[in-house]
């Protein structure tokens, strides 16, 4: 079955609210860290109702740190997963019913989908303080909580380190056409592309999606998908999140890994770092068990799971990240406002436009 990007359901993608809510798509601590969210525990009580969280995260993933969340603080937890796609498109079909409190999603655009429809509610600067500058937004509306940078996973067997392409013109050089993986419907896609339009422009965006598309692309689901169609030879490149590889390796050994990775160029954005990231809903303002499971995702205990479970960057200043991944602060990302990444129906459309479907 093929299906357009506009309707793969990783992409968020809800029409402007003027045409109506319509779907279109789809470490150790060395530093200052977040007050945990035990100092909630007394006030919690006067909060109304079970504290309610849509998580754009897999439970697999977030449910035992969510467990440790209630262990660590009493404050009753009930938890909506589905992809950050499904819950945005979610609450803004809601509305002012939604039952939601908070929102934990697995990139920035969602989040500043939300807020440009006014949909969250400001948090304190002190919170915002406690994250590397460029990860939270700008009206202290959503906060970062971990990092995941875009990287080129390459065939080892077939394709050399130096002749890898680093920079996104080299990804659709011709002498890749019929070996290169990508996830057109991903939600990490779409950002990718969305930080093109918005950097690059409309003109520029569409003529690269029109020269992967002649290179006839090799379309898949998930980034997780093109790791191992590169590591099983099927593709000589894809382009992936940096996670995927180095879980893949912590798993299989990292000797045992055919694909490899090649981070982008200083600046370009075969190099983009997206975010992770968790806001207050308006029905959540004022709730102090809200503010609780914000200040406990960014704490020492945290942050930490997610270098060492996932792979993914800390955001607190101080944390360390994770083994054997390149520091943060080593990366010279491009200039990229992550709180315009919300933006992605544009970018479904130019997708569609290039005829790049997921088989």
């Amino acid at each position: 079955m093929r299906f357009t990007t506009r309707l793969a359901a990783a992409a968020v993608t809800v029409c402007g609210a003027a045409a109506g809510l319509v779907a279109c798509s789809n470490g150790d601590s060395t530093g200052t860290t977040a007050t945990t969210a035990s100092s909630a525990t007394s006030t919690a009580a006067a909060d109304e109702g079970t504290l309610v969280i849509y998580s754009g995260r897999s439970e697999d993933l977030v449910a035992p740190l969510i467990e440790d969340f209630t262990e660590e603080t009493g404050i009753e937890v009930e938890v909506r997963y589905g992809s950050t796609a499904e819950q945005a498109q979610l609450l803004l079909t809601e509305g002012d019913a939604s039952p939601a409190h908070v929102f934990l999603s697995q990139e920035a655009g969602a989040l500043g989908l939300l807020q440009e429809q006014g949909m969250l509610t400001e948090l304190p600067a002190e919170t915002i303080a406690l994250v590397a500058d460029g990860y939270s937004s700008e009206d202290n509306e959503w906060v970062g909580i971990t990092g995941r940078a875009r990287v080129v996973t390459y065939d080892q067997d077939t394709v050399t380190e130096a002749d890898a392409p680093a920079t996104v013109e080299q990804m659709v050089d011709p002498k890749w056409k019929g070996q290169i993986g990508v996830a057109p419907g991903n939600a990490s896609f779409l950002a990718f592309v969305t930080a093109m339009r918005v950097t690059e422009g409309e003109d520029a965006t569409r003529e690269w999606l029109e020269k992967l598309a002649a290179n006839e692309p090799k379309t898949y689901k998930k980034n997780g998908d093109i790791l191992e169609a590169v590591n099983n030879g099927e593709v000589q490149i894809g382009l992936i999140n940096h996670y995927y590889w180095y879980s893949a390796a912590a798993e299989k050994g990292a000797e045992n890994m055919r694909a490899q990775l090649k981070w982008g160029a200083d600046g370009d954005l075969a190099g983009l770092i997206n975010a992770t990231g968790v806001g207050v809903l308006t029905k959540g303002a004022g709730r102090e068990d809200a503010q609780a499971f914000v200040d406990f995702l960014l704490s020492e205990h945290a942050q930490t799971y997610f270098a060492q479970e996932t792979f993914e960057y800390p955001l607190v200043t101080g944390i360390a990240g994770p083994e054997g991944v390149p520091p943060l602060d080593s990366m010279k990302a491009p200039d990229v406002d992550l709180a315009k990444l919300g933006t992605v129906e544009e970018s479904a459309a130019l997708i569609d436009e290039a005829g790049l479907t997921v088989d």
